[in-house]
């Protein structure tokens, strides 16, 4: 096979092939020895349309900087081909790595879809569609971490939650329902793309899966629920996105806003020199707090801040910072671990209490007067009273460190208490529920900070020889 001769650059194998172009591996002639990735496009192959695909690609790379976004590093052209110089993504694409290891971990999932969230962030700030998502568009990076960077801008087109087309664009598979049934489009269609990938990450196909395109597009007419396995098990946020990703109907489909704001992605946190800033400014006051004797503040701040904590041990790359980072969360945890037994005054003798002595009866009393006057007032409306037992059942999961079912119990009674307050009446029974809410509400995020701590190595990659940890 006979390799390009492209100028300042020496092309050493081809690593990819689309229906006009090529991609071949190449390290600079010049200065560092750095790898790149050139796309060399043949121009007797390109139609009306890929031509406007091509400037629109080159056009869009000049101007999208960003870490989960493939670099475009210059581009170049002859007679024959147009250049585009890549950044090399070493890992290979994501599809692959799906592949390797058939479904992949939760946390592991996350972190991707955190990744690809970040990206589509800074496109919409653009007004840019990437319009063919898919997990072969997603490439990976190993060094310093194990980083994905969107790639492959050939059908990207400027397009908003305004406007319209009805452009046939993108793969099948990963294609929103109303592009496939050829209906007027927004921007809307790249969050179905992201529930379908996100899909395949965790139970290793799309939902959709079809032999052919006709079995797609029937499945896509008929609406087919699409039903979320039980194995691997997976958790409620991580199923509520899921299903709010996969709505047929557009209009019923999650928007940006909400996509970015969702729990399980959980933007907030994601690691960056602001967080870690952040991570500081709360454990200082939580030490502060601590001092003052005010415990339930200190506790609460000291989880606040291990929730950013925690993210940033996963990606540090230094070994020496790492060890120290972790030997400070680690008596960070130990002092929340200590404040939650005086918050929640938990007896370790009674670890072994039945379903029944957590509260889930008639009579819930966890000692707090407030809180015991709620529950009388609540009475009356028998769903109310419900939820109030749920919530108390969720304290003493909590402090029996069965943190994953006390978040499941807490996002429960608050899923019905939060609406409930929007339409209760002005009174104390409506000050008392409001003021539970808030409780509940910080006790779920320091769940949230424990359940983290929990799984702080769960996401971890076993090492092989093609493939990084990730950090």
């Amino acid at each position: 096979m006979t390799l390009p001769q492209v100028p300042g650059y020496a092309v050493v194998e081809k690593i990819g092939s689309g229906s006009y172009s090529t991609v071949y591996k190449a390290f600079r002639k010049n200065g560092p020895r750095e790898a790149v990735a050139i796309k060399c496009v043949e121009k007797s192959k390109l139609t009306g349309s890929a031509v406007d695909n091509i400037i629109t690609e080159i056009s869009l790379l000049k101007v999208l900087k960003h870490e989960n976004i493939v670099e475009m590093k210059d581009f170049q052209w002859d007679d024959r081909y147009i250049y585009i110089i890549m950044e090399f993504c070493e890992a290979g694409d994501l599809l692959r790595f799906i592949h390797k290891r058939r479904k992949l971990p939760e946390a592991i999932c996350k972190r991707f879809l955190q990744q690809l969230a970040l990206a589509l962030r800074f496109l919409r700030s653009h007004n840019v569609c990437h319009m063919d998502l898919k997990p072969q568009n997603l490439l990976l990076t190993a060094k310093p971490k194990l980083t994905l960077k969107v790639a492959d801008f050939g059908f990207a087109q400027y397009l908003s939650t305004d406007e319209q087309n009805s452009s046939l664009r993108g793969s099948p598979l990963y294609m929103a329902p109303e592009i496939l049934l050829k209906r007027k489009y927004d921007a809307r269609v790249e969050l179905w793309s992201v529930g379908v990938i996100m899909y395949e990450c965790l139970f290793g196909k799309a939902p959709y899966s079809s032999s052919h395109f006709q079995e797609l597009a029937e499945k896509i007419k008929a609406r087919t629920p699409i039903e979320i396995p039980h194995s691997p098990p997976t958790s409620g946020e991580c199923q509520d996105l899921l299903r709010k990703l996969l709505q047929h109907d557009p209009n019923q489909r999650i928007d940006y806003e909400s996509f970015f704001q969702h729990p399980f992605l959980d933007l907030e946190h994601i690691p960056s020199s602001e967080s870690y800033q952040k991570a500081i400014d709360l454990v200082c006051e939580a030490v502060k707090q601590d001092s003052e004797k005010n415990y339930s503040e200190a506790f609460t701040l000291y989880c606040d801040s291990l929730r950013y904590f925690v993210p940033l041990i996963h990606v540090e790359t230094d070994p020496v910072k790492k060890s120290v980072l972790q030997s400070k969360v680690k008596s960070y945890i130990r002092r929340a671990e200590d404040l939650k037994k005086i918050v929640y005054g938990h007896d370790e003798s009674n670890e072994e209490a039945s379903e029944e002595n957590r509260g889930i009866n008639t009579h819930v009393d966890n000692g707090s007067p407030d809180f015991n006057l709620l529950c009388q007032l609540a009475s009356r409306t028998p769903a109310m009273a419900t939820a109030l037992e749920i919530g108390y059942s969720a304290e003493q999961y909590m402090a029996e460190c069965q943190y994953q079912t006390a978040l499941d119990k807490f996002q429960s009674c608050l899923g019905i208490l939060v609406p409930m307050l929007s339409a209760e009446p002005k009174g104390r029974r409506r000050d008392l529920l409001h003021l539970q809410i808030q409780q509940w509400l910080k006790q779920a995020e320091g769940t949230k900070a424990f359940l983290a701590v929990v799984n702080l190595d769960s996401g971890n990659i076993p090492e092989t020889k093609e493939w990084c940890r990730m950090q």
